[in-house]
Parts: C-alpha cells; structure tokens; sequence
C-alpha cells in the first residue's frame, strides 16, 4: 500500500543534503534570463572581428545543445529517485530540471539577441563532442529506464554531473571568464554564466553526494567508479584537441593555463569520490554543503 513521508511520523528531513541544496535552489536559482541586459554584449558583438566571433560561437554551440541535452535526459534519473521513495532528492531534482531550462533559455536568447544567429550550429560539434553528448549521454541516462541498480545510476552521474557539468561545462566557464571577465566584454553573458555556474555547483554537488550514497551502500563499487572515470580520459583529450588548440582559444586566454586547468578538473572528481570510501554520510554531507558556499561566495564578491 502506498504511504507519504510527509504525513508519517518521519516527516521531510530538512537536515538531509539534498533538502538543504533544495533550500538554497530556492533561494539562489531563481533568476530570469530575460532580466538580463544585453544592451553592451551587442555593441560588443558588433566590434568583435570574425575570427572570436567564431571562437565564442563555438563554445556557445557546446553550450547550448548540452544544457538541452541535460533538460532531456534527466527525466529518467527523477524517474527512479521518486520510485525508490527519496522524496528529499526528488524535491530538489524539481530544482535541477527547472535550472536547466532556464540555461537552455538564456543561451538560445543570447544567440537570437546578440549573435543573431539562426543557422545550423551543429557544424561546430566535432566527433569527440558527439559522442559524449549524442551517445554516452542519452544512453548513460535512458539505461535508468530500465536498469535502475546503483551501478546504473553511478554510470549515469559520473556522465552526467562529473563530466559533462563538472568537467565539459566548467572548462567552458573557465575559458569565458578568463577572456571576457578580464577584459570587460560581453557583460551579460558573463553575468548569464555566473548565474548558471552557481547553479550547476549545486547539480555537481549532488552527483557527487549521489555517487558517494552508492559508494556508502556497496564499496565495491569504486572498482566501477574508477573504470568509469578513467575511460572519458581519452575522449576528453580529442574533445580539447578537436576545439581548443592554441588559435581557436578565445583572445585573452593562456593555452598552458588552460591544459592545466582543463586536465586537473577530472583529477579532483575522482579525488572527491575516492574520500568517500574513508568518511561517514553525515561528513559527506558537510564536505558537499561546504562545497557548494564556496562557488556562493565566490560569486557573491565578483559576480
């Protein structure tokens, strides 16, 4: 027979880390990308010589189709979360899918405002972004359809939050505000990007949080993890070479800064998940809030 936690003697587990990312979704993701102001981005554009616009256009392309992506393909783990029950996750998986969204929303808004661009940009999707956003994306999130163990749902986030939001994305972060931050161009999306970074620090933190739950449940499962993991290494290496060789860098941006930057995000995912083995689910807890205040206040003193 069918029961609800919130009408039983349990209640909702406020303390519990999803609920508390839920929280500050509540506080923190509410933003509307028609808000922003695309006023300076346009003059910006216009004086832009063809060669950065077409650096920008491409990472935007890589942008926009993966917020998409993720928007689509997140249904099936929302799906599983709320048949097993976890009415916390699920809460704040309602958060995650409406971010997600709004990021589609404002990178689409950028291109028809500032970009005015309407033609194919899937031309700027080379073969290594192919196969991690047409298969192993959808193929990674659409198995929980059907195979709802946990070394599904680990194969799921590790694709999902850890590389494509937690490596893909924040490389792209990391290339926009190094070359438009600095230099005072593109204000608003910049301010766009501040925005969807602090949300997706809350969407990595739970995928962490969710891999490290299953890590806590069966340890032998870090065999997986690892495996996992390490084979994106060699699509990630095409994918930088296919797009980020030294000329195709936005202006502004050090090619060495980026490597480093780029090779020691995959490093610190596994890093994190590795400590999970050697903690409790309370400390885990603590590691990850603290986690996602760290981007908070980041953002809070340059955002």
């Amino acid at each position: 027979m069918r029961t609800y936690k919130t009408t039983s003697e349990t209640g909702l587990e406020h303390q519990s880390f999803p609920l508390r990312l839920y929280h500050k979704a509540k506080k923190l993701g509410i933003w509307d990308p028609r808000d922003i102001d695309f006023t300076q981005d346009k003059a910006d554009w216009a004086q832009m010589p063809d060669t950065e616009r077409d650096n920008v256009l491409r990472i935007l392309s890589h942008f926009q189709s993966g917020e998409e992506a993720v928007t689509v393909d997140l249904l099936p783990l929302v799906d599983l979360i709320a048949q097993e029950g976890r009415v916390e996750e699920e809460m704040f998986l309602t958060t995650f899918l409406f971010e997600e969204a709004k990021h589609t929303e404002f990178f689409r808004r950028f291109l028809d405002e500032v970009a005015q661009d309407q033609s194919d940009l899937a031309r700027y999707h080379s073969p290594a972004y192919r196969t991690i956003f047409y298969e192993r994306l959808p193929e990674a999130m659409g198995r929980l359809r059907t195979d709802k163990s946990r070394e599904a749902v680990v194969e799921a986030s590790i694709t999902y939050n850890m590389i494509v939001e937690g490596v893909i994305a924040e490389t792209g972060y990391f290339l926009f505000f190094e070359s438009m931050k600095k230099k005072n161009r593109l204000p608003g999306l910049v301010e766009g990007l501040t925005y969807t970074k602090r949300d997706e620090s809350r969407h990595v933190s739970f995928g962490t949080y969710l891999i490290q739950r299953c890590l806590q449940d069966d340890p032998g499962l870090w065999g997986l993890v690892n495996q996992k993991l390490s084979g994106f290494i060699p699509v990630l290496v095409q994918y930088i070479q296919e797009n980020f060789c030294p000329d195709q860098l936005p202006t502004g941006v050090d090619y060495n800064d980026f490597l480093t930057y780029s090779t020691s995000l995959l490093q610190s995912r596994l890093a994190t998940l590795q400590r999970a083995l050697h903690r409790s689910i309370d400390e885990i807890y603590r590691v990850g809030e603290r986690e996602v205040e760290i981007v908070e206040e980041a953002h809070s003193t340059t955002g």
